[in-house]
């Protein structure tokens, strides 16, 4: 089994990440998403929609990471938690997933993308009231996030973790890449990502979070990077 990842990415993150702390076998195939290898020829063939991750398990090729999440928790057979039987359970999990594509992930996403690519793409800073308007929508995320789905619970479920806690934790961790702190004024939030951290390894999270973390890295990658202007209509469509 391969999955294609960059760990830039919080849904590659994800899919890393549980694979990793579960010990399910596979192989890392990377795909630079900065260098545009998501638009290759090559990589089109395998995904027509051109994005990562991608699962290949033989002729079996899946793509979407929540859909590619649940297939490994069931092709692998791993604790219940992740992915609650239980009817009830198991909706929290998917209204979690459900909500968080065009709220959480999204925000959080173009608080990066603001502030890493506006310059090198588009030649100047990221207009105040664009972030100004970003930063609010990630806000509301936040709160939606702290009052409808963690409430007082050590878990977005209940008790245990499960996969809708790890997918929050890895897009509430992608501001941080671009200096804004998710976290900052937020107990609750913080505990909760600790505790995340802490069922699948400390040590695991911090290194699958290295590239993201390395600002400097991060800007002399964007410097030196010839095909940047690949990703440029991506970037047009996205803050249309």
């Amino acid at each position: 089994m391969q999955l294609h990842l960059d760990l830039l990415s919080p849904p590659c993150r994800s899919l890393y990440l549980f694979a990793e702390a579960l010990k399910i076998p596979y192989e890392f195939r990377l795909v630079d998403l900065l260098a545009g290898q998501q638009y290759s020829e090559e990589f089109g063939k395998l995904n027509l929609v051109k994005k990562a991750p991608v699962l290949e398990d033989g002729s079996f090729v899946l793509s979407e990471s929540t859909a590619i999440l649940q297939y490994l928790v069931q092709k692998c057979s791993v604790a219940d938690h992740w992915f609650p039987a239980e009817l009830q359970q198991r909706a929290r999990v998917d209204e979690y997933l459900s909500w968080q594509h065009l709220n959480l992930r999204s925000h959080c996403s173009k608080v990066f993308l603001l502030r890493l690519m506006h310059r090198p793409l588009m030649g100047s800073e990221a207009p105040k009231d664009k972030l100004d308007a970003t930063l609010e929508d990630m806000k509301q995320s936040l709160d939606l996030l702290e009052e409808k789905f963690l409430q007082d619970k050590p878990f977005i479920v209940g008790n245990k973790i499960s996969v809708a806690d790890l997918v929050a934790m890895v897009e509430m961790m992608q501001p941080l890449g671009v200096g804004v702190d998710p976290f900052q004024g937020r107990p609750k939030l913080t505990a909760w990502r600790d505790r995340v951290k802490k069922e699948l390894g400390v040590k695991l999270v911090d290194q699958a979070h290295e590239a993201l973390l390395d600002s400097s890295g991060l800007q002399q990658k964007m410097q030196n990077n010839t095909e940047l202007q690949k990703l440029k209509p991506m970037f047009l469509k996205y803050f249309r």
